[in-house]
């Protein structure tokens, strides 16, 4: 997987989330608050980590985002900063943006000034902790629309020990093996022979029915 470079505004609990994980999946991230705590406190954590108010437009042409994949806007209650910012990125040509909304009218202009994707992260989270309740082993899950999925789940049974080759696992399940996090860290597109360990835990792309075979 190449690795892209993503831009992050605001390092709320959800920006920080969002700028560890993606760092953690071997991508290149520059993580950008106007308070200096937090900018501090997610510096040891990605690529680069900027003070910056980026409701200044001059301040934020500074950092090119042009260039970047995409640009996550995670600001927290203030709507009006939220908006500009996403305003801002689009009119300085982000490629793609994805935004998050407090609530329905706050997405509905997000909209309608052209973000690509906006997001309910509490909603969302209620959302996979229901279905963790419901399907234990499932620790993730990512609707992509026409009934496909990207899902977390834990080795299967009677996994540990195999390789991805040996178990044939696209073939006899239809899903592919994205990454596999094994302590504490992610290994992307992993090899076909490498064998499976008990403790590890499976990122997997697919159909959900053809997913549901993968449980134990």
């Amino acid at each position: 997987m190449k690795a892209k470079q993503f831009l992050v505004i605001g390092l709320g609990r959800f920006g920080r989330s969002v700028a560890k994980t993606l760092c953690e999946l071997g991508h290149e991230v520059l993580a950008v608050d106007s308070d200096e705590s937090l900018v501090t406190a997610i510096a040891p954590y990605v690529t680069q980590a900027m003070q910056l108010d980026a409701t200044d437009e001059a301040a934020l042409s500074t950092l090119g985002v042009g260039n970047f994949d995409a640009a996550v806007v995670s600001i927290g209650q203030n709507t009006r900063d939220s908006i500009l910012i996403s305003v801002l990125l689009k009119e300085l040509g982000v490629p793609f943006l994805i935004t998050k909304a407090n609530d329905e009218l706050h997405a509905k202009v997000l909209r309608k000034i052209s973000a690509d994707r906006v997001v309910f992260p509490e909603r969302d989270m209620g959302a996979r902790v229901a279905r963790s309740m419901l399907t234990p082993n499932v620790l993730d899950l990512m609707n992509l629309g026409d009934d496909h999925q990207i899902i977390e789940i834990r080795l299967p049974i009677g996994w540990a020990g195999s390789s991805i080759f040996s178990l044939n696992v696209r073939r006899r399940y239809g899903v592919n093996i994205l990454a596999i996090r094994r302590d504490g860290r992610f290994l992307i597109s992993p090899a076909p022979d490498l064998p499976l360990e008990s403790e590890d835990v499976l990122l997997v792309m697919g159909r959900r029915e053809d997913i549901e075979k993968l449980e134990p």
